[in-house]
């Protein structure tokens, strides 16, 4: 299905991202330090439980891919979800479709500290949840080798298809007994899940899709956030022959690390454009043949990178 786009010249400029990063800093609390990024470094964070939810009309307004600075590794942040929904669950399997970045999480010793393989994200993680669930009505599943189980994402485009008026169209990426961790209970992935919680829901020929996040790193996680969901909406709505319609962000836990903040003034700062084109430029019946390759971006002006963030993982 062509996707017509409302001209960039006629397009509303977003603001939410600085909106959602200025209701961090003026009603957050400071938190204590936690373990993050690849030097185990200590960082305190500021986080603010239940922000402002952020809303997107995918053709009228263009995706969200924020404005403020450019990003250039939106096509890995595609590929991460597109791996997700294939199962991928290993360092090695994100890597084929162009995500790097878990190799700073999938280290030998991370994974040996949950009594995983090398480069092993763990049977708790985003791409197992998605197409392994576990289930008692499933003898062949075995958590180890990642088999059997139930795929969420296969059986609720069923679902979808067949009863698209039902408000019951979710997927989670929780899996309790694999994420919790005390002192009786061994954590079974590298970094419980962030993200993924999605509704989807269909109005005429409309669909909409809300994602709920668990913890979402503002300044670095939230543009990945914003573009992947986007795309796979986008994908979705085109298997199902519907329109991509909105795209809604619900966060629990926003935060900003303190060792961000040099960043926050200067992002606050900057002038903000209208939001980009993303189109597909190939497309396939099954959900899980995308690839990033498969979309487009055009329209995209951005300021210019700020030194110390990722533009290019």
């Amino acid at each position: 299905m062509e996707l017509n786009y409302k001209p960039v010249a006629e397009r509303t400029v977003d603001e939410q991202y600085k909106r959602l990063i200025r209701e961090v800093m003026e009603k957050g609390i400071r938190g204590p330090g936690v373990m993050v990024g690849t030097d185990g470094k200590e960082v305190d964070t500021i986080d603010l439980m239940g922000p402002t939810p952020a809303r997107f009309n995918i053709l009228e307004n263009g995706v969200p891919l924020i404005t403020e600075r450019e990003i250039k590794f939106w096509k890995s942040s595609v590929g991460e979800l597109l791996g997700f929904i294939n199962g991928a669950r290993t360092q090695e399997e994100l890597e084929k479709f162009g995500c790097k970045w878990w190799k700073f999480w999938a280290t030998p010793e991370k994974c040996a500290k949950r009594g995983l393989e090398p480069g092993d994200i763990g049977p708790g993680s985003y791409g197992a949840a998605f197409t392994h669930f576990p289930t008692a009505e499933d003898p062949t599943y075995d958590a180890a080798k990642g088999v059997g189980g139930f795929d969420q994402i296969t059986e609720i485009i069923k679902q979808i298809k067949e009863r698209p008026e039902l408000k019951a169209h979710f997927i989670s990426p929780w899996i309790p007994q694999y994420t919790i961790r005390n002192h009786d209970h061994q954590q079974k992935v590298v970094v419980v899940p962030c993200h993924g919680w999605m509704h989807f829901r269909v109005f005429g020929d409309k669909l909409s899709l809300v994602m709920f996040q668990r913890s979402c790193d503002i300044l670095i996680g939230c543009p990945t956030n914003w573009i992947q969901y986007s795309a796979f909406l986008i994908a979705m709505a085109e298997v199902l022959g519907l329109v991509p319609y909105e795209f809604v962000h619900l966060i629990s836990d926003a935060h900003i690390y303190t060792d961000q903040l040099p960043w926050v003034d200067e992002i606050l700062s900057r002038k903000s454009h209208p939001f980009p084109t993303l189109k597909l430029v190939n497309r396939h019946e099954n959900i899980k043949d995308y690839r990033p390759d498969d979309f487009e971006l055009t329209d995209y002006t951005a300021e210019p990178a700020i030194k110390g963030i990722p533009t290019a993982i």
